[in-house]
């Protein structure tokens, strides 16, 4: 069973400027109830605007609500920040979180969105608005859901932005796998990152983040897991430089879910990057990431780890 998280604000006019698209927010869903596969839906609230502004600049967050973003920071997330956008990110925010608190229930659930690892605290970058990541991070620790939470992030590019937001924390770890020579050329310091140089395949993945990730969890002890579940890493990707298959981004989806669920930890994922043409494409690989993290799950029936425990 795939407890999924999805809102209609998901989806989003084509923006007037950038190069950004929507449409495969909304294919994603279609993909998954065309699926057969058992899925139920949940809807989310917006994040509240302080929950944000515990983790952003109160200043940025007024712009972003006004929709009166700069120019200059439009320019860097690449698209305007019209008043859809805006309610748009805050139900996405608020998307994680729901998400990690379903998992807190059930094992697995995922976020249909979301995964905006590069905002950072007073603008907004690559494609992303607000950093779901850590603001679900620091409310869920701030409301005792959990003591120590690990983001996993495996989009090929690195969580520059979740890494700046939660640097110096001691209950937050950040795990980065993705591609060297990737967006963004400035990279910011992770917990621990996992650098792939250009055309890495499934067995050169597999092998870093098997070597990489049980460590990170034992040396770590989370009690919870955040994944950033990109499908950027694939080979047809139009922004990656990695070379995963199908058959490799469904054994990394497997191993995260099923290092964090053999623990009895609950795991959320959000959806992170995927890029191309062909945006039915896209969304199938999306799809097909969360059915696979959610048929893992089904295989650890273990009973979750207690947060604040």
């Amino acid at each position: 069973m795939l407890h999924v998280v999805h809102h209609a604000d998901y989806m989003a006019p084509r923006p007037e400027r950038g190069t950004f698209k929507f449409d495969k927010y909304q294919l994603v869903m279609v993909a998954l109830r065309e699926s057969g596969e058992p899925i139920i839906e949940h809807a989310p609230l917006p994040m509240p605007r302080a929950w944000l502004e515990a983790v952003h600049d109160p200043a940025y967050v007024g712009e972003v609500f006004a929709a009166e973003v700069p120019r200059e920071k439009e320019r860097r997330i690449g698209f305007p920040v019209t008043p859809h956008i805006a309610s748009r990110v805050r139900h996405t925010n608020g998307g994680t979180w729901l998400a990690a608190r379903l998992a807190m229930e059930h094992g697995y659930a995922a976020n249909s969105a979301a995964g905006s690892h590069h905002a950072l605290h007073d603008t907004g970058a690559g494609y992303c608005v607000f950093n779901d990541l850590a603001v679900a991070a620091n409310r869920l620790l701030a409301e005792g859901d959990a003591q120590r939470v690990l983001i996993v992030d495996c989009d090929v590019h690195q969580g520059d932005g979740t890494a700046a937001l939660t640097a110096g924390r001691e209950d937050v770890f950040t795990l980065s796998l993705h591609a060297e020579k990737n967006f963004p050329v400035r990279k910011a310091r992770s917990s621990r990152d996992v650098a792939l140089p250009d055309g890495v395949d499934d067995e050169g993945y597999m092998e870093a983040l098997t070597r990489h990730l049980p460590e990170v969890m034992a040396d770590f002890a989370p009690d919870l897991v955040l994944y950033q579940a990109g499908v950027d890493p694939h080979v047809e990707d139009k922004l990656g430089r990695l070379a995963l298959s199908d058959a490799g981004l469904a054994a990394r989806d497997r191993f995260v879910v099923g290092e964090a669920r053999r623990r009895g930890l609950p795991i959320a994922s959000a959806l992170g990057g995927g890029y191309g043409d062909d945006q039915h494409a896209v969304a199938r690989r999306h799809a097909a990431s969360m059915l696979a993290m959610a048929q893992e799950n089904t295989r650890h029936p273990a009973p979750l780890a207690m947060a604040g425990a």
